[in-house]
C-alpha cells in the first residue's frame, strides 16, 4: 500500500506562465508538460490503470503527479525545480503538485531529492538525465516491423514478401523484425502458430539477404490458455488470495505474470532467449514489461511490496540480456521507465501509434498518433541520455491518416527509425519518405 504523502516544498509561481512536467510510470503512461489549468490524462477504467499506468497510485482531481520524477517551471523567470527519486531503480515515490494561492505545493510518498536548473523544462530534465552518468547508448539499427500492417495475423509469407520488396525498393533496412503473431500463445514462445513454418528458416533467409533478424516477445506475460499456464502454474506470480495475479486484460483474455524468481521459470526464460539467439535473432523487442514489476506473491520474497517487485523485474530483464549476449540489441516497450535505467539499448517512450490520428475516446494511453506524439515530445529529453528513444514506427502508406504529420514527428525525434508498412503498398511519397528517414540514421 502506498505511503502517506508528506510536504516537500512550497514554491511561488506565476500561474499565467507556469508549467509542470509529469513523468508517467511506464512507456504508455502519458508524460509531458501541463499548464496549471490543464487536466492531465488519466486512466478511464481499472483495466487501463493496470495495463498503461501505475496501478494502486490514483491521482486526485486537480493534482499533478509524476512517478519518480516531476519538474516545475515557476513561470516567473526563476530556475526550473525538479524532484526525483534518489535511486529510481529500487524505489519510485509518487510526487504530487497542486497549485494553490499563487504557490505550487509539492509532496511525495517517499524520499526525493530536489535540484534547480536554468533553462526550460526539457533542458532541466536533460541535465538531470546527464547527471545520472549512464553510458551513451549504441546507435540503433534501422528496422522493418510487421505489426502496423499485419498485426496478429502476420504470416511467414508476409515476411518473405517484404524482404523481397526491400531489395526491389532499395530501402536501407538493417533489421527485419517479426512482431506478435508468430507464436502459438503468450508464454509458449517456442511453439509456432499455424501461420509460420520455421523461425530458424526465416532468420536464415533474412541473414542471407544481408540483414539482421529481429523478433518480438512479451516475456513476463502468460496467456491463461497457454501450455505454460496449464503445465507450470507454479511459475506464475500470485495475488494475496493465492490465485494467479492478473496483469489486466488484452487480446480478449486475462493476462497472467511469469515469475522469474522461480528457478524453473528463470531457466525457461533463459531457454527461450538462448534458443532465439542461436536461431540467428539478434534484435529483440520485449514488450508489456510492466507486468514484471507488478506487486504480488513471488517464489522469492513471498507477498512482497514494490521494491521487491522492481528487483524481480530487473533480475528478469537481466536473464534476458545474459541469454542474448551483450552485442544483441534490446528494445523495451510497455516498461516501467525509471526502474529500467541501464537495462536497454532503446526504449519506447510513448503509447502506440496507429493508422488513425486520435486515440479511442481520447484515451492518451491508447494507440493513436496524437497520444504517441504528445508523450514522445514530452520525453525527448531521454534520447541519447537514458537510451535511444523509440517514437514508434513510421507508417507511410496512403491509407494512414495524417501520414505526413506522423512522419515529421518520427523524423524530428532522431530516435529509432522503423518502417511498418506492407512495402509494396507504398506510393511514390511513401517510398521516398521511408527511404529518406531510414537513410538519415547515423549507423
Amino acid at each position: 500500500m502506498p505511503l502517506p504523502f508528506t510536504p516537500v516544498a512550497s514554491i511561488p509561481v506565476d500561474v499565467r506562465h507556469a508549467l509542470v512536467h509529469e513523468e508517467g510510470w511506464q512507456s504508455w503512461s502519458p508524460s509531458g508538460a501541463y499548464a496549471p489549468g490543464d487536466k492531465p490524462y488519466r486512466p478511464t477504467n481499472d483495466n487501463w490503470a493496470t495495463v498503461c499506468y501505475r496501478p494502486g497510485h490514483p491521482v486526485p482531481d486537480g493534482v499533478f503527479q509524476g512517478e519518480g520524477l516531476l519538474a516545475l517551471d515557476p513561470g516567473d523567470g526563476s530556475p526550473v525545480r525538479l524532484w526525483a527519486a534518489p535511486d529510481p531503480t529500487r524505489q519510485v515515490p509518487s510526487i504530487r503538485l497542486e497549485f494553490t494561492a499563487g504557490h505550487a505545493e509539492v509532496s511525495a510518498d517517499g524520499p526525493v531529492t530536489e535540484v534547480s536548473y536554468d533553462g526550460d523544462i526539457q533542458a532541466a530534465l536533460a541535465s538531470w538525465a546527464e547527471g545520472l552518468g549512464l553510458p551513451a547508448p549504441r546507435p540503433a539499427p534501422t528496422v522493418w516491423c510487421s505489426w502496423y500492417e499485419y498485426f496478429t495475423e502476420v504470416t511467414e509469407d508476409d515476411i518473405h514478401e517484404n524482404l523481397r520488396a526491400m531489395d526491389v525498393l532499395d530501402l536501407p533496412i538493417d533489421v527485419v523484425q517479426i512482431d506478435d503473431g508468430y507464436q502459438k500463445a503468450l508464454g509458449d514462445w517456442l511453439t509456432l502458430s499455424g501461420r509460420f513454418r520455421s523461425r530458424a528458416g526465416i532468420a536464415d533467409r533474412i541473414r542471407s539477404n544481408g540483414r539482421r533478424a529481429g523478433i518480438w516477445t512479451a516475456p513476463f506475460l502468460v496467456d491463461p490458455s497457454s501450455e505454460l499456464a496449464a503445465e507450470h502454474p507454479e511459475w506464475l506470480v500470485r495475488d494475496g488470495e493465492g490465485a494467479p495475479l492478473h496483469a489486466g486484460r488484452n487480446w480478449g483474455h486475462d493476462l497472467y505474470v511469469l515469475d522469474p524468481t522461480h528457478p524453473a521459470a528463470a531457466a525457461y526464460l533463459t531457454e527461450v532467449f538462448t534458443t532465439l539467439r542461436a536461431e540467428g535473432y539478434d534484435y529483440f523487442k520485449v514488450d508489456f514489461l510492466y507486468a514484471g514489476a507488478l506487486t504480488g506473491v513471488r517464489h522469492e520474497g513471498g507477498d512482497s511490496g514494490e521494491e521487491a517487485a522492481l528487483a524481480a523485474y530487473r533480475a528478469g530483464v537481466g536473464l534476458i540480456r545474459d541469454a542474448i549476449g551483450p552485442d544483441a540489441h534490446l528494445l523495451g516497450c510497455g516498461a516501467p521507465m525509471l526502474p529500467s535505467l541501464g537495462l536497454f539499448d532503446a526504449m519506447r517512450v510513448s503509447a502506440d501509434t496507429a493508422p488513425h490520428r486520435r486515440p479511442e475516446a481520447g484515451y492518451y494511453s491508447q494507440p493513436g498518433q496524437d497520444a504517441a506524439e504528445f508523450t514522445g515530445v514530452g520525453r525527448q529529453w531521454q534520447h541519447g541520455r537514458l537510451w535511444v528513444n523509440d517514437p514508434d514506427c513510421l507508417m507511410a502508406r496512403p491509407a494512414v491518416e495524417t501520414r505526413e504529420r506522423w512522419a515529421a514527428h518520427v523524423e524530428a525525434t532522431g530516435g529509432l527509425m522503423a518502417s511498418s508498412d506492407r512495402l509494396l503498398s507504398l506510393d511514390e511519397w511513401g517510398v521516398e519518405t521511408t527511404r529518406r528517414l531510414l537513410s538519415g540514421v547515423d549507423r
